[in-house]
């Protein structure tokens, strides 16, 4: 078993500033009610009110953690389900390498491809629309469209990668081993070459997940995300747009400080982790010995003659 990597600098800046994203989630939400009128208008940061009131009078710590948990959960939730999609297929193509199911799934992650990933993300939430979608006694809201918009933009990507890792494994020695021990092919991919596709997948996904935070950010600020008066960091830093000018400047800068914290933790902590190797499980790669080399015979005396 190879050792696991160390956070290293970038890792436990990373991993400070989640804490401190999930710290003002909690606290927060422990503050008070996110909707509560609790001054007649906005004022600064004191003792009562670190963050704040906002021009309704609500409390903005108490905000910023819904906005946080809203954020954090549709981030989680996106990105969930695009590794739950497109790892599978990532792996299946990458299994059959150079054959026609790869060809044909590797086209049509790239046809998914050709727009950016913002754009298609925009694109998905125009025809689904902002309005809640009713299916019998279920009503899907925008959080769920918003998640649901962002992991299939995110499909492709995890795609890609999951293939990639699967064709370097499957070219290991520990598999040609297994498959010459008659080990199904079933077990060698779930067992050992779906355990060591993880880790890069996982390094990924973390980086995703700032990416994520980014979007939801971007989509909640140019109205297509969470509607109000449910709070997420987007909409939140959208709705000071004309609070800055008039001074208050804690609008957007503390609930805009609380969204970099979450983009930078998260994206530090995916390049730490996949910086890591695959670690190697079951019976492991096996090691090739060298060449025997025989020895130089020294010439006779009667040979020289």
């Amino acid at each position: 078993m190879r050792p696991r990597p160390r956070l290293g600098v970038a890792g436990w800046i990373g991993l400070a500033c989640v804490v401190l994203y999930l710290l003002v989630a909690t606290v927060g939400r422990l503050h008070g009610d996110p909707v509560a009128l609790v001054t007649p208008g906005p004022e600064a940061p004191s003792l009562a009110h670190p963050f704040g009131t906002d021009h309704l009078g609500r409390d903005l710590l108490a905000r910023t953690a819904e906005g946080a948990w809203t954020s954090l959960w549709i981030c989680l939730t996106s990105i969930g389900f695009a590794v739950a999609v497109g790892m599978p297929l990532g792996v299946l193509a990458g299994y059959r390498h150079g054959g026609r199911l790869d060809g044909v799934l590797m086209r049509s992650v790239e046809t998914l491809q050709a727009l950016p990933q913002f754009v298609f993300v925009m694109f998905l939430i125009g025809l689904m629309g902002t309005a809640d979608m009713h299916f019998g006694p279920v009503t899907v809201g925008n959080g769920p469209r918003v998640a649901f918009a962002i992991g299939l933009g995110f499909v492709p990507y995890f795609a890609r990668v999951a293939r990639g890792a699967t064709v370097v494994e499957m070219r290991e020695d520990y598999v040609t081993n297994l498959r010459g021990l008659g080990v199904p092919t079933r077990e060698i991919l779930f067992r050992e070459v779906l355990v060591n596709v993880w880790p890069p997948v996982l390094g990924q996904a973390l980086l995703a997940m700032a990416i994520a935070v980014f979007a939801e950010g971007g989509l909640s600020f140019l109205g297509l995300g969470v509607a109000p008066p449910q709070a997420t960091l987007g909409n939140l830093i959208a709705d000071a747009g004309g609070q800055i000018i008039g001074g208050d400047w804690w609008y957007a800068t503390l609930p805009g400080t609380v969204l970099v914290l979450g983009i930078l933790g998260f994206n530090l902590l995916g390049e730490t982790a996949g910086g890591g190797r695959p670690r190697v499980v079951g019976t492991g790669p096996v090691r090739r010995r060298a060449p025997e080399q025989t020895p130089k015979q020294t010439p006779t005396h009667k040979e020289t003659q």
